[in-house]
């Protein structure tokens, strides 16, 4: 069984990093990022959340991995911590739209008049 860098299997890992997506504040922070780096104050702005949530969020984003940052005096900018992350939210994106999409052909079958 393959080992992360961290002596754990690559299933674990994996399941540890799907965790840290779970959250649509997330989701959306990284959306916002990999438009470009942005500062803290932006991403309270687009997410509407308090700034407390919003650092809660950040830190387990950090811990993952999946962002960095940079601090320079009192402002924190926020970034991706590597591009794959952008490929990563596309392919969640066609995973989505084609379980939607074969979601709405089932209902789509069970409206249809049944033949006599």
């Amino acid at each position: 069984m393959p080992l992360t860098a961290l002596g754990q299997p690559v299933y674990e890992a994996k399941a540890e990093l799907f965790k840290s997506l779970g959250h649509p504040v997330r989701i959306r922070v990284l959306e916002l990022l990999a438009a470009g780096e942005r500062p803290v104050s932006d991403l309270l702005a687009e997410t509407g959340v308090e700034a407390s949530t919003l650092s809660q969020h950040l830190a387990v984003l950090k811990r993952s991995g999946l962002v960095d940052s940079t601090r320079k005096a009192n402002s924190v900018t926020y970034r991706l911590a590597d591009p794959v992350v952008t490929d990563f939210l596309a392919a969640a994106r066609a995973v989505l739209a084609a379980t939607l999409g074969r979601a709405r052909q089932t209902l789509e079958d069970l409206e249809a008049p049944s033949p006599r």
